[in-house]
């Protein structure tokens, strides 16, 4: 024992005891570990509304993941970070969470995603020197109480985070409202009767396809949906086409008539399903939306129930139809529908009740009058926030047989808006920003044409420390306006924020306004080019517009009430872009667009979900090249691609003679009479005599 002791203590156990330290300090890794995110929109960390989510489960949440092992490049990074956003959430959850991996080389998991309706997809891999395909499964499955959610396709892991945590936050939502119905959802089939013998198409089958999809979805969702098939007469169809907007059908030269729709309806709302009459390409009607049935009632039980936060929509000045998709800004409202929804507000007739969050302005193209205004400057003194998005200018475009070779017209607008902004501090300019980093067509007559009233706003143009445009890569803007925010920085009590500008090879157009991108040239004198704001967000108290309520909203009865607010007696905020193309189809077509993220993520701002700004975007930030010459973004590239790799070996061809000239000197110092030395010299004396 003395001996074991002594030899411990003694230097000859050091290696011993180092090694046994570092098995212990693997076991102890083992279980317990620590991990840093160093990514500057900390990508690989779970944001605050996650982390909320995963504390305050009230009922078990199970998560199914089915992914193929060893995926090639780049899906493997996908695998990976699937489980390590598994176990951070794991790591933040209570009780209630769990996560399951399936090997997907099992025949029987293979069966167990199938039954929960994923698809395997196909990816592309290079083995061997060859492109191939292979089918691989990566989805995700989410189960809360008695609801069954799926995530399936993950080829990126750009905005998982988001997609996920707001998919459980839907289904917690979903499960505590029908919780608490005060009754059931009610699922209605209206069809004529008469029309089984047109021929149609899955007629026959449609009530069948119904009564299925309804009792699995029923069954998800704690039986709180009742399924009713009527007949209607004619005279019954008249007002449920009015009502709810069913297909009216006729046939026999109009001497017949009938129905057709399906609607889900709880008390007061209703959402009309894309069950429908079609015509297919070889003119056969058929009965179009049977097939992902299931999916769409589940859907639209979610949108009708879910509790969302009302917007405020003001109508009445010609602002876009906020319900039609084409020709409107339906893609706006598709775009926040999950979370808000909107209440439309004619201010000749309507208060702005205190229960909005925010109140939106879209592209109105007629005057407001002075008590409109009113109604406006005093929601935003109680604290109230506005989002703006206005136009310089009203775009009419021709009409007719002869509209294609015709150019749109360009009337002012003037809507009074200027009557308070003003007083805030904020100018919408009367023009269009022209940009020469702008988006660029391909023209088959003219090549690359520049379309300079796009401008691209890249990273270095968007505010970086603001969560509405942090970590996006690049924005489009079209048609914008300038915006003049010097007098709001100096007023006080409030904060300016510039969230998006031009570069600083801009210019204005503000007069002779046309769209024609064959006609629009770079200004010869660049001393008129300079960066111009394109979206501003304004923040504080504010002082009113209105010295006092205007008369014509005075009480002429001997009675008089002054609730007159003149200045702000909450914070509020106003967010305002030159342009309402931001809420068209033009730009947000898709929520995965830049321009998409941006608008959605100013609107969940202004109603205080910051935390949700941070995690959609997380992950999309681009740190790009900052160079406009073609022949330069060239050198760079070739120069990363060989000129490091003859650095690298010309930097090693240096180093090793250093070190051969290095180890010379040093036997020359200390042992001139080295054998090496003295046979290396014979050699040389040798060559020389010859």
């Amino acid at each position: 024992m003395k001996n074991f002791i002594k030899y411990i203590t003694s230097s000859r156990s050091d290696i011993v005891l180092f090694a046994i330290f570092l098995l212990l300090l693997n076991l102890v890794a083992y279980r317990t570990f620590l991990r840093f995110d160093l990514t500057a929109p900390r990508s690989y960390s779970l944001s605050k509304a996650s982390v909320q989510t995963m504390r305050t489960l009230e009922e078990p949440l199970g998560i199914k993941v089915f992914f193929t092992s060893n995926l090639p490049a780049p899906y493997n990074s996908v695998d990976q970070y699937v489980r390590d956003l598994m176990t951070e959430y794991k790591g933040k959850a209570n009780r209630n969470f769990s996560c399951e991996f399936f090997d997907m080389s099992k025949p029987e998991n293979e069966s167990i995603a199938r039954s929960y309706k994923l698809n395997q997809i196909q990816i592309r891999e290079v083995k061997n020197n060859e492109v191939g395909f292979k089918q691989v499964w990566m989805g995700m499955v989410f189960t809360y109480a008695d609801t069954v959610e799926t995530l399936d396709g993950i080829v990126s892991a750009e905005g998982l985070e988001y997609k996920i945590t707001t998919k459980i936050n839907t289904m917690i939502a979903t499960t505590s409202t029908l919780a608490g119905l005060n009754g059931k959802v009610k699922l209605t089939l209206y069809r004529s009767e008469a029309m089984k013998d047109l021929g149609i198409q899955g007629f026959k089958e449609m009530d069948s396809a119904v009564k299925k999809a309804h009792a699995l979805v029923n069954a998800k969702n704690q039986n709180k949906i009742d399924l009713e098939i009527l007949d209607p007469s004619y005279e019954e169809s008249l007002p449920l086409v009015q009502k709810y907007g069913l297909q009216a059908i006729s046939w026999d030269k109009g001497e017949k008539h009938g129905v057709l729709g399906l609607v889900l309806a709880y008390e007061d709302s209703f959402r009309m399903l894309p069950v429908r009459l079609e015509r297919t390409f070889f003119g056969q009607n058929i009965i179009g939306g049977l097939d992902s049935l299931e999916d769409t009632i589940t859907e639209s039980l979610k949108s009708l129930v879910s509790k969302t936060v009302e917007i405020g929509y003001i109508t009445g000045h010609g602002e876009w139809n906020i319900n039609d998709a084409e020709n409107g800004s339906g893609k706006f409202n598709d775009l926040v529908k999950d979370r808000y929804s909107f209440k439309l507000l004619n201010l000749i007739t309507d208060e702005i009740t205190p229960n909005l969050t925010s109140v939106v302005i879209n592209g109105p193209k007629r005057a407001f009058t002075d008590a409109e205004l009113y109604k406006i400057d005093q929601y935003l003194m109680k604290g109230g926030n506005l989002i703006l998005f206005l136009d310089p200018v009203d775009e009419v475009l021709p009409e007719g047989e002869m509209a294609y070779y015709q150019q749109p017209s360009y009337n002012p607008i003037d809507t009074k808006l200027a009557t308070i902004l003003d007083k805030y501090g904020i100018k919408m300019g009367k023009n269009y920003v022209l940009d020469e980093t702008c988006y660029v067509q391909a023209n088959q007559v003219y090549g690359k044409m520049p379309i300079y009233f796009i401008p691209e706003l890249q990273k270095q143009n968007l505010n970086q420390k603001h969560v509405i445009s942090k970590n996006l890569g690049y924005v489009y803007l079209m048609q914008a306006s300038s915006i003049d925010i010097e007098d709001a920085k100096t007023m006080e009590g409030e904060k300016v924020s510039v969230l998006a500008k031009s570069s600083p090879n801009s210019w204005l157009m503000s007069s002779n306004f046309h769209t024609n991108p064959t006609m629009l040239r770079v200004p010869s004198d660049k001393s008129t080019l300079k960066s111009e704001n394109l979206a501003v967000i304004v923040e504080g108290k504010f002082k009113s517009a209105f010295d006092a309520k205007p008369e014509a909203d005075q009480n002429d009865g001997s009675l008089s009430v002054s609730d007159h607010l003149k200045e702000s007696i909450q914070s509020g905020k106003i967010f305002a872009v030159g342009s309402s193309k931001v809420t068209r189809p033009q730009l947000i077509a898709s929520d995965d667009q830049p321009m998409a993220m941006f608008v959605r993520n100013a609107v969940d701002y202004m109603n205080g979900e910051e935390d949700l700004c941070a995690m959609r975007t997380k992950g999309l930030a681009l740190n790009t090249l900052n160079v406009k010459s073609m022949a330069l973004a060239n050198a760079a590239k070739y120069f990363n691609i060989y000129g490091l790799v003859v650095i690298v070996a010309i930097i090693g061809l240096i180093m090793w003679q250093r070190r051969n000239s290095r180890r010379k000197v040093i036997r020359m110092t200390y042992n001139p009479n080295d054998s090496r030395e003295m046979s290396n010299a014979k050699t040389e004396s040798e060559k020389e005599t010859r």
